[in-house]
């Protein structure tokens, strides 16, 4: 029982840390074990409009740093990239933590759907990668329930995220200030094409100007 536990314990901080090596270093996939003591670090907490667009993007690129474990996890296995019944207990999670904390839950689930679809622009970009190049893939396979579970988390700081943001977010200027948050984002985590087209994808919804809605 006590290894076992231990055992749960390690696979879980290494994946935090595999989440901040991805962030730190670009988004490229990494399947090997990370530094005893390292932790997942929360993004930071930006005011002001800027800021609050700005820590919606650096969310979305922490959530989409998870895809590449998510990819190594699932290569060459049977794992599909799409997953309705895990999609849509992702959207019924944020719907109801949405209204926990006064964010609009249609709302919410529309900028979520862009995530999960971001979050598989990576993945099949990886996949492509891979299979072209064998000798770049991953030799080691994360642990997809323990990489789960810093999804959640990160879906968690995002749901507050975009609960703190309807100002911001529903102002006729917030395309403008999402972009150049989008842009110190992918500056800061040196993210490669591959992660920034996926970061674009994942921002979609987010500006909800009124009239510019569906």
């Amino acid at each position: 029982m006590q290894h076992t536990a231990s055992s749960t314990a390690r696979r879980t901080l290494t994946v935090g840390a595999l989440v901040c090596a991805l962030i730190a270093g670009g988004g490229a996939a990494v399947a090997g074990s990370a530094p005893p003591g390292s932790r997942t670090v929360a993004a930071p907490a930006h005011s002001g409009p800027y800021g609050e667009l700005r820590t919606l993007a650096d969310l979305s690129a922490q959530r989409l740093a998870t895809s590449d474990l998510v990819a190594a996890a699932k290569y060459g296995t049977d794992s599909p990239i799409d997953a309705p019944a895990r999609e849509r207990q992702v959207l019924d999670d944020v719907a109801r933590q949405a209204r926990e904390v006064g964010a609009d839950p249609a709302v919410t689930v529309r900028i979520f759907r862009d995530q999960i679809e971001a979050s598989k622009v990576v993945q099949r970009g990886l996949f492509r990668r891979w299979d072209a190049h064998p000798e770049q893939a991953p030799t080691e396979r994360p642990d997809l329930a323990e990489v789960r579970k810093e999804i959640n988390r990160i879906n968690g700081e995002l749901v507050r995220a975009i609960a703190r943001s309807g100002s911001a977010r529903s102002a006729p200027w917030c395309a403008g200030l999402l972009t150049a948050g989008a842009a110190h984002v992918r500056h800061e985590r040196h993210l490669d094409g591959l992660h920034a087209l996926a970061l674009a994808r994942s921002l979609r919804s987010v500006c909800t100007v009124t009239g510019s809605q569906e």
